[in-house]
């Protein structure tokens, strides 16, 4: 008999609720934090290649990085690693806190400053790669597997909401406190997390391969990947959606030069994608898309490419908001597949370096799709590179379709009813 669906199931858990309280602040932090030097290094240089920098100097180490921070992750005690991670990033934003200090913009050359902001958001990108590996590793260890989509799920819209309120109170505290006081908000969300990590307790490392050559681990952990073709066609398909249909990378020219919206009309641009995201995922927990999963996730991707096209054609505000909040609703269902897909198919003792491979294809192509966009708005201009993104991603979505036809009759139903039995 098929068991009812229980919504809340994950939420029973008191660490989980812990653990998204942690994961929001660290999510409203980074996000707010990255809005907030967008819009700093662009009124500094007016540069689309400037703000697309940003994303390069992140993806540097977050990509040379990944597979040594999978294993080390794997290696190590998850907690330990969390603290570790969160006193990094919060340096980094005391950093950026101290170098938008008035003071110091009066005193120091714009170029000076801009690449300081640089480096910072370079030593960003190495806490990144620790962090995305030890977070998903953490949730599969507080919740069991039969609870894993539901985690999942609550998971992404907990993300999601701090995406939503990151920006959007980004935009508004740049108008109304500043860039500088901006980064204080920052700094107190990282405290918010430690003290919600201190409510966790400590976990069991479940590699049995303690002491494993690094090597050798970084190999085990990419063959593993490349060897299950649910997960990589899964990443592969994220992957060229959020590189070539980086659009938000653009949004400080889109509110500045092409709306004429302002600060606050790219908070709301900003946090559209993101409102739209958590609405799907909200109505997920109430409606598992786990039947037919593959189909739904080649539909929305698709989507989400006209919405992508759809937005950069706009110079209408409230149809540039509608694009890009539709393209956060079939985003927002992307993610929950894809999230479900890599909890149900990595066994605990690979998490790390799973999490890190998708990193490496999912989490960093945001940061090269901020590149790709600055570089081909320079190129072709802010529209016409938005275009082509979108287009690039429906192309893609047309040859998996058609090319995989084992992708496309992918259902999660009976992964999950088997991690029922079996607990």
């Amino acid at each position: 008999m098929k068991v009812k669906n229980d919504p809340y199931e994950a939420l029973r858990y008191s660490e989980f609720n812990v653990f998204l309280i942690l994961r929001f602040a660290m999510v409203f932090a980074w996000s707010m934090q990255f809005i907030v030097i967008e819009w700093q290094v662009y009124s500094l240089t007016k540069s689309a290649l400037s703000l697309g920098i940003i994303g390069l100097m992140e993806i540097i180490p977050a990509i040379g990085m990944a597979l040594f921070a999978g294993h080390i992750v794997d290696q190590k005690e998850k907690k330990s690693m969390l603290f570790k991670c969160i006193m990094g990033f919060s340096v980094i934003s005391l950093g950026l806190f101290l170098v938008t200090w008035p003071a110091v913009v009066q005193d120091w050359s714009n170029q000076t400053i801009l690449y300081t902001i640089y480096f910072l958001v370079f030593l960003g990108g190495i806490v990144r790669s620790f962090l995305g590996p030890t977070i998903f590793s953490l949730l599969s260890l507080i919740v069991p597997k039969k609870a894993y989509s539901n985690a999942a799920t609550w998971s992404s819209s907990v993300w999601q909401i701090a995406s939503i309120l990151g920006p959007a109170i980004a935009g508004f505290s740049i108008t109304w406190i500043g860039i500088h006081w901006s980064m204080s908000i920052v700094l107190g969300f990282s405290v918010i997390a430690l003290i919600a990590l201190a409510k966790i307790g400590t976990k069991p490392i479940m590699n049995p391969k303690i002491g494993e050559p690094v090597m050798q681990s970084l190999k085990e952990g990419v063959k593993f990947v490349f060897q299950n073709k649910v997960i990589l066609g899964a990443l592969s398909l994220d992957m060229i959606a959020v590189l070539f249909g980086g659009a938000v990378a653009l949004l400080p020219i889109f509110a500045q030069d092409i709306l004429n919206v302002g600060s606050e009309g790219f908070g709301i641009l900003r946090a559209a994608p993101a409102i739209g995201a958590f609405l799907t995922m909200f109505v997920s927990a109430y409606v598992p898309m786990n039947k037919n999963a593959g189909m739904k996730l080649l539909v929305a991707i698709f989507a989400f490419g006209v919405c992508i096209i759809v937005f950069g054609l706009s110079t209408i505000f409230w149809l540039s908001v509608f694009a890009l909040f539709m393209s956060g609703v079939v985003d927002g269902i992307s993610v929950v597949i894809r999230q479900t897909i890599l909890q149900l198919k990595t066994p605990d003792h690979m998490r790390g370096r799973v999490a890190a491979v998708n990193s490496i294809f999912v989490g960093s192509s945001n940061e090269l799709g901020a590149f790709e966009s600055g570089l081909t708005a320079k190129l072709m201009g802010t529209v016409t590179a938005v275009v082509f993104g979108g287009s690039m991603t429906l192309l893609t979505v047309l040859i998996t379709g058609i090319s995989s036809p084992t992708f496309r009759k992918l259902d999660l139903e009976k992964d999950l009813e088997e991690h029922r039995k079996e607990e």
